[in-house]
């Protein structure tokens, strides 16, 4: 069950506004270093991935 000494307590509406802010700063850099990961991938393998044969 739960312990005893575990308490939940509600956030305030400035914790709930940091909360986003920083979900939302977290999420956009996740998709800039996939991004960075997906050009990198791209410029390491050239334009030859283009011409191979299938």
């Amino acid at each position: 069950m739960m312990d005893p000494k575990f308490q939940v307590r509600a956030l305030t509406p400035e914790e709930e506004k940091a909360r986003r802010k920083r979900s939302i700063a977290i999420a956009l850099t996740l998709g800039a270093l996939v991004i960075l990961f997906f050009v990198l991938t791209i410029a390491k393998l050239g334009p030859q991935i283009l011409e191979r044969p299938l």
